[in-house]
């Protein structure tokens, strides 16, 4: 525990809070499966912030797909820096998702929005997503999103690359271009791939 609270810092208090409100309303609400809570840390959380360093400071960053607030939450605590807004369409997701940014005392900075991605409207600097959809149709629902010269950020597995080559043709219709980067989960010390989407 002591790298945990080395690496979040005066947020580390937060995002203890915030697993606790994991392990407790998450699972028994049905956002995740019980036996994840043994692998919450790392498989979760900390994989959530791998690829923070992408991210510009005062970015206003729009989470697709939140869920549990993964990885929108994380990245929220780690970094006071940002305002994040939760999208998440399904009523119990959101419902969680505006208790918990009320009891983690967010609310200042974190927005939560009940809607689908291709429904939402707004210009964001980065759009993150983790475990959402596949890259073309993620590409399809979040390029409108995305403020000229900004991101989207998709937290995927080591089959990362091969997702960018499956999608090249996508994305290029769409003017835009992908690179992976390997970052590293903090901590935990092991590898995690984001894919990088910019305009052309």
């Amino acid at each position: 525990m002591k790298q945990l609270a080395e690496f979040f810092g005066d947020q580390s208090e937060t995002i203890k809070q915030y697993v606790d409100i994991l392990l407790d309303r998450g699972i028994s609400w049905g956002l995740m499966g019980p036996r994840e809570g043994d692998r919450l840390w790392e498989r979760h959380v900390l994989n959530s912030v791998a690829g923070e360093g992408l991210i510009p400071s005062g970015a206003q960053v729009v989470d697709v797909g939140s869920g549990a607030g993964l990885p929108g939450l994380p990245l929220a605590i780690l970094r006071p820096d940002l305002r994040v807004t939760l999208v998440e369409s399904l009523l119990r997701r959101s419902e969680f998702l505006e208790l918990a940014v009320a009891e983690l005392g967010l609310g200042d900075r974190v927005e939560v929005v009940r809607a689908r991605a291709e429904e939402h409207r707004g210009q964001y600097q980065v759009v993150t997503s983790r475990a959402v959809a596949p890259l073309p149709r993620l590409v399809g629902w979040t390029r409108p999103l995305l403020a000229r010269g900004g991101s989207m950020l998709a937290l995927k597995g080591v089959s990362a690359q091969d997702e960018l080559a499956d999608s090249k043709d996508a994305l290029t219709r769409a003017g835009l271009v992908g690179r992976v980067h390997e970052v590293t989960v903090p901590v935990v010390g092991e590898s995690t791939w984001v894919i990088e989407i910019t305009h052309r």
